[in-house]
């Protein structure tokens, strides 16, 4: 957690994400000392300045001499509950009051007697959860019920918007994340489905880890090697024992991008570990017993998958016990410049700069319909800072204008399949060889963007 907390992390801006994050004095009082310094230490980095201390005297000692900004108070101290510490502060009370804790009930345990002023965070915290309790500072109100995964904020976890489609969002998040449902997540390419898994994982609860895997990119020759582990000599090449995803994602979750790309025969084998719970190592003849909760999501429509026999009947309604449909930026109203300002001050952090959107460049990134989503979005806000001159950051009047000339376009005698290949290849050459981004844009998988470059360089 030290190294995590000081290497940095993602800052979760205000929901008036263009005003710069107000400097505080925090007062951290936890008696796990590699936790309290090292988050004292990132909080420094940020700017802030901040003081450890592990115990309920040392506290006390603490906000006799200043009253800081913010306390962020563990309940268990070894002399004492951290709430004695409220009494210390009755004359003069800090903007915030952090309660930390490792038990999800202590918020409704505790209900309203530390007051307004207080929020809660479960641990373990993140840099970006601390982030966005300090980015509020500035504001008249407290976030409304501002926990680890930032319910009633701009934030759910990774997560980020304000409009009510991504609330529906969040509000589904947290029902399903304390089941151990499995999830169907559907979206268009770049509106964040890995992030919603994250998200449901992070509110479960599990020991185990978060482990995710796109299907596009698994070897067809190895993929159930790989989802299912192999025993020692199983084919050739196997020099040793493999645990398979799995097998990994032991009391955590599984998280398997762009289902529709997996082999039919392998989606067999999937639908079996669903109902058994149990995996058959390729060259095993026992079944191991697994507990993962699997979390899949798709871009495709997969009703149609199904009934283009890429996907099985079966295994569909298996997995979508829960559907998540996330919404395409296009119909986040209000998200977009909350997200480009994310981006935005993320950059300013990484580079040390104070760069800022004229309102013209904001406007233009509104209108403009996304076709690649948020993912798009980050890698506009991306070119639109390395290409500002001064601190005021433009954008282009036209986001087509943007892209590379030269493309012959829909005209009597072509047929579609050149017009496809002129667009793709024009895509990936400007986005600079990444094909990750240009798959986003063009609204396929990456999967599909490499077999049709694969196509092309076949055919000449």
């Amino acid at each position: 957690m030290l190294d995590r907390l000081v290497a940095g992390g993602e800052h979760v801006p205000s929901q008036d994400s263009g005003v710069q994050t107000e400097m505080a004095h925090v007062l951290i009082v936890d008696d796990e000392s590699a936790f309290a310094d090292g988050l004292a230490e990132y909080l420094e980095v940020k700017g802030h300045s901040a003081s450890a201390v592990g115990t309920l005297a040392d506290a006390r000692d603490a906000v006799s001499g200043r009253v800081p900004d913010v306390v962020m108070l563990d309940l268990m101290l070894p002399d004492g509950s951290g709430l004695e510490l409220l009494d210390s502060l009755a004359d003069e009370q800090p903007k915030r009051i952090v309660i930390m804790t490792g038990h999800s009930g202590v918020k409704s345990l505790i209900g309203g007697m530390a007051g307004q002023g207080v929020t809660y965070l479960k641990k373990p915290i993140e840099p970006r959860d601390v982030s966005g309790i300090l980015a509020t500072l500035g504001d008249d109100s407290p976030p409304a019920e501002a926990d680890s995964n930032g319910a009633g904020t701009g934030h759910f976890g990774l997560l980020l918007g304000e409009s009510e489609a991504m609330q529906s969002i969040y509000d589904q998040i947290r029902r399903v994340g304390t089941t151990d449902s499995t999830v169907l997540v559907q979206g268009e390419s770049g509106t964040g489905k890995e992030l919603v898994a994250e998200a449901i994982h992070r509110v479960s609860g599990q020991t185990g880890p978060f482990v995710p895997v796109n299907c596009g990119g698994l070897s067809r020759d190895l993929v159930s090697s790989q989802l299912f582990g192999h025993e020692k000599g199983a084919f050739t090449g196997a020099d040793q024992r493999h645990a398979g995803f799995f097998e990994r994602a032991k009391d955590g979750t599984l998280f398997l991008d762009e289902i529709t790309e997996m082999p039919l025969e392998t989606q067999t084998h999937l639908l079996r570990v669903l109902e058994t719970r149990k995996v058959l190592r390729l060259g095993s003849e026992r079944e191991i017993p697994v507990n993962a909760r699997l979390i899949a999501a798709t871009n495709r429509n997969p009703a149609e998958a199904v009934g283009d026999g890429e996907l099985r009947e079966d295994l569909y309604f298996r997995l979508r016990v829960f559907p998540i449909e996330l919404p395409p930026l296009r119909e986040r109203k209000g998200d977009v410049r909350l997200l480009a300002h994310h981006f935005l001050t993320e950059l300013n952090e990484q580079n040390g700069t104070a760069k800022q959107f004229s309102d013209t460049a904001l406007d233009r990134l509104e209108k403009h319909l996304w076709p690649g989503n948020v993912r798009e979005l980050k890698h506009t806000v991306h070119r639109a800072y390395i290409l500002a001159e001064s601190d005021v950051v433009e954008t282009p009047d036209r986001f087509d204008e943007d892209l590379p000339g030269g493309i012959e376009g829909i005209s009597v005698g072509r047929s579609i399949a050149d017009v496809e290949k002129d667009l793709i290849l024009s895509t990936v050459e400007h986005f600079k060889g990444d094909k990750k981004a240009a798959a986003a844009v063009l609204g396929v998988s990456l999967k599909t963007l490499y077999n049709r470059m694969k196509s092309y360089e076949e055919a000449g």
